[in-house]
């Protein structure tokens, strides 16, 4: 690192930039998805920062918005020991008659060996696409979470780790939808980041109608920019980004923030404080600094904390949240920690 971060406030600190070659990885993956994805910048550099900060992502939208796409081609981007090259990319259609050996794997007697010998699911992959997880019954929903927090996955007695690079990311129908299950508090605190995909404007709907067939020639010709090697070492150089500590603490403050909000019945957890920094950290990677600056904070705490939090009414929900980040917002701003 370019400074040495310290616990003695001495003024405003300058940090260096950070070093191109890992920007320009960044943006080129940025690039190449967006050959594919039109008009979702923001969406596609939260589900990049979530990549970089070694978490999971949670996509919610109506069907036809692009998730699933998104989520092949942030595969097709990335080389690794794949069979084509590529990195192992799994899809799992999430149904009410799915079970959980459906995702683990399950033991089956090889008549050579005279043995039972374990079969690996599709969890046992680098990115994994979980589609319309909120279709699933709860056992299966549970299932994914010791995947998602612990990187590992247990059968009977034995416990089998996953692949050092695990990204999920998951999709879900708006809970209103019929033939859906709400996802458990427990589930939705692993999800790092929940963004909502949404339509394109009208004139980016336009174009793509236009190009809907070159849109689909690139997805199959896109270039593998980053190798599953130099996406570990980036996660290992976002944990390096310096994080001022009035940062820290307006993290703090927006976290407790949640818990005392006369709207909000279920404020967010220490483990989400704790997934705030990584994302932050993360995201200042992604936009080419070695430091995380005051508004980072306002442009990525929604996507962090919403889904975190219970609400006593659909009214003040938006409302709510949005106070306490703008609150804290607004109070960094006056420090100018880096004038």
């Amino acid at each position: 690192m370019d400074i040495e971060p310290t616990q003695e406030n001495t003024g405003p600190v300058q940090p260096a930039p950070a070093e191109s070659t890992a920007t320009d990885r960044i943006n080129e993956l940025v690039t190449q998805i967006e050959r594919v994805i039109r008009g979702k910048r923001h969406q596609v550099e939260m589900v990049v920062t979530c990549l970089l900060a070694g978490g999971h992502i949670l996509m919610e939208d109506n069907p036809g918005t692009g998730k699933t796409v998104l989520a092949r081609t942030l595969a097709q981007c990335i080389s690794g020991e794949g069979g084509d090259g590529h990195v192992l990319f799994k899809r799992i259609q999430f149904t009410p008659d799915l079970l959980p050996m459906d995702l683990i794997g399950t033991y089956i007697f090889d008549d050579n060996a005279k043995e039972f010998i374990f079969k690996k699911g599709p969890l046992f992959c680098n990115v994994l696409l979980a589609d319309e997880i909120n279709r699933a019954s709860p056992k299966v929903q549970s299932a994914l979470l010791e995947a998602m927090a612990e990187h590992q996955v247990t059968t009977g007695d034995v416990t089998i780790k996953l692949e050092k690079m695990f990204f999920t990311i998951a999709t879900q129908n708006p809970i209103e939808m019929e033939g859906t299950y709400p996802l458990p508090a427990a589930q939705l605190d692993r999800f790092f980041m929940k963004i909502h995909f949404g339509y394109v404007d009208e004139q980016n709907e336009i174009n793509i109608y236009k190009e809907y067939l070159d849109i689909a020639t690139n997805l199959v010709t896109l270039s593998r920019v980053l190798t599953m090697q130099q996406i570990l070492a980036l996660q290992k150089e976002a944990e390096e980004v310096f994080i001022h500590d009035e940062i820290i603490k307006a993290v703090s403050n927006i976290v407790r923030g949640t818990r005392a909000h006369a709207d909000i019945t279920l404020g967010a957890s220490t483990r989400s404080g704790i997934a705030f920094l990584k994302c932050l950290r993360a995201y200042a990677l992604l936009r080419g600094r070695s430091f995380v600056i005051e508004d980072d904070v306002k442009d990525i705490a929604y996507e962090v904390l919403e889904h975190r939090l219970v609400y006593r009414n659909k009214d003040g929900k938006q409302n709510a949240l949005n106070s306490i980040i703008n609150k804290e917002a607004e109070r960094l701003a006056k420090l100018r920690l880096y004038a």
